[in-house]
């Protein structure tokens, strides 16, 4: 792990959940661990079955899969109050899931009916629960991260400690949106952490051929942003990184830059639902030997905290939820005609 941090920006946050060496008792830690598991499988299961009906045809549009990278919705979420704020892209199944939406609001906006988190207008990109303080799902890549300065920004003006949690592709660091919000949050003191999703494809571009300086985290130090790159295949690495900079964002308005470095196991969308032929087999199979679900699996093998049959009891409930969301979209009516014009624009007179 490489570190960035400004001299002034040092301040730390104990360590949050380090297997079980960070104070909690041992019973709660292996709870915490189940629950992570838990998780990852349904977001996992979820969107195998998200590939397996849009190729029936029952999904349309752009399909992104987040499929080798929810330790870091896991984990992420799990660090996070519920007044807390997310902002998103469009590889955003996993990480509404893990935030707590429904898997049935989520496949049926997916399936493009009614009962969808967004009344079925919005589908794969667009999810979104105010509920839940979790603001989209945007499709463009990048045009999202100064939406969360100005959540940060709010947030400051109102004086509250609440984070805005952001989340984008590392393509996005190489577009002028990105930089000018993390200037504007670095200076203004915004509550802000930013994630990069570091998965090295842009599309089927590996990040070599798009970036001239690879190590992300330095666009983070022309800002004196405190950056640091993380092993996101491991859940609780994720989770410490997250925890020192909540820290900074709520103690001092600090905003962060992390680097979560992951790698998907699929395609960028459906229309690559495989390999491509940017990436050779072996480079896939290779990486998948770090599942972030295998990972926290032999952990906790090892710790004698998954009894036979324990892991294919979580498996198979992963897999009824995911079914169960099937069924609900299935069932769930279109949006009728009449709500064609609805949602478009925001009235802003009543």
């Amino acid at each position: 792990m490489t570190t960035q941090v400004p001299p002034d920006t040092q301040t730390q946050a104990p360590s949050t959940a380090s297997a079980g060496n960070n104070g909690q008792p041992a019973d709660d830690q292996a709870s915490l661990r189940k629950d992570l598991l838990r998780s990852m499988l349904i977001q996992r299961r979820f969107e195998e079955r998200c590939a397996e009906a849009y190729a029936l045809g029952k999904i349309g549009g752009f399909c992104h899969l987040y499929i080798g990278q929810e330790a870091i919705s896991a984990g992420t979420m799990s660090m996070l109050r519920p007044d807390d704020y997310v902002v998103t892209s469009y590889r955003d199944h996993g990480q509404a899931i893990a935030r707590g939406m429904s898997p049935r609001s989520v496949m049926a906006e997916l399936f493009g009916r009614q009962d969808g988190c967004s009344g079925g207008k919005g589908g794969s990109m667009h999810l979104f629960d105010k509920s839940l303080n979790f603001l989209g799902g945007h499709g463009i890549v990048g045009g999202h991260v100064p939406l969360a300065a100005g959540v940060g920004w709010a947030i400051k003006y109102r004086g509250g400690d609440q984070v805005c949690v952001c989340f984008f592709g590392e393509a996005a660091v190489n577009i002028g949106a990105f930089h000018e919000a993390l200037n504007m949050a670095s200076l203004w003191k915004l509550p802000c952490v930013f994630i990069i999703e570091n998965n090295r494809y842009g599309m089927g571009t590996e990040i070599s051929r798009a970036t001239a300086n690879e190590d992300v985290t330095a666009r983070g130090a022309a800002y004196r942003m405190p950056g640091e790159s993380v092993d996101a295949q491991d859940v609780f690495a994720v989770r410490d990184a997250v925890g020192r900079a909540l820290h900074l964002a709520r103690t001092q308005r600090q905003p962060t830059l992390l680097e979560m470095r992951t790698y998907r196991f699929m395609g960028h969308s459906m229309s690559d639902a495989a390999s491509g032929t940017y990436r050779t087999k072996e480079e896939l199979e290779e990486n998948m030997k770090r599942d972030p679900i295998l990972v926290l699996r032999e952990k906790m093998h090892a710790g004698g905290e998954l009894p036979d049959g324990e892991l294919k009891k979580m498996d198979d409930e992963a897999k009824a939820i995911a079914q169960d969301a099937w069924d609900f979209a299935d069932k769930s009516p279109e949006p009728p005609l009449s709500e064609l014009w609805e949602d478009v624009l925001v009235d802003t007179t009543s």
